[in-house]
C-alpha cells in the first residue's frame, strides 16, 4: 500500500498566522514553490495559502499585503487535511471531493509534508490522475468566499 508519506514533500514551509502577506510572497518567489501552511502559536495547522490567494484575495481585491496576514487568509476556512499513513487513494479522494490542488499532511497534530496534484502525477496510476484533475478543474470556488 502507497501511503500519503511515501509520496509526499518532506517539510513544507510553514507560517505562523501573523505572517504579512508580502512576506509570504517573498518566500513562495525566494523557494520556488506555490503555497504555504499556515500555523497558529500552537503549532496547529490553520490553512493553506497558495499564490493564487494572493493574487485573488489581497492583489485583485485591492488589499493591503504589509498588513494583510496569513491568518486573515484562512480565517473562516475549513482545514483539509491527510494522515501521514493514510493510503494515496484516500488522498486522491480528499482531495477531489474538497476541490484542493494541494494537501497537507499531518502526522497526529504535526504538518509533517504536503501532498500536490504532481505528487499524485508522479505516483498514481494514469487513471486515478485523470479523475483528480478532472474534478478538481470542473468544480467551483471552494474558498468559501464566493
Amino acid at each position: 500500500m502507497t501511503t500519503a508519506r511515501d509520496i509526499m514533500t518532506k517539510d513544507p514551509q510553514i507560517v505562523g498566522t501573523d505572517a504579512s502577506v508580502q512576506d509570504i510572497a517573498r518566500q513562495l518567489a525566494d523557494q520556488d514553490i506555490g503555497a504555504v501552511m499556515v500555523c497558529n502559536s500552537e503549532k496547529r495547522l490553520q490553512g493553506v495559502v497558495t499564490d493564487r490567494d494572493l493574487a485573488v484575495e489581497v492583489v485583485a481585491r485591492g488589499q493591503d499585503p504589509s498588513s494583510t496576514t496569513a491568518g486573515d487568509l484562512v480565517s473562516g476556512r475549513e482545514v483539509v487535511t491527510i494522515g501521514a499513513d493514510d493510503d494515496i487513494d484516500e488522498a486522491i479522494d480528499t482531495m477531489r471531493s474538497h476541490a484542493v490542488r494541494r494537501l497537507p499532511v499531518i502526522d497526529g497534530d504535526k504538518v509533517v509534508g504536503v501532498i500536490s496534484q504532481a505528487d499524485i502525477a508522479r505516483s498514481a496510476d494514469e487513471k486515478q490522475v485523470g479523475r483528480l484533475i478532472e474534478a478538481i478543474s470542473q468544480a467551483p470556488d471552494n474558498t468559501g468566499r464566493g
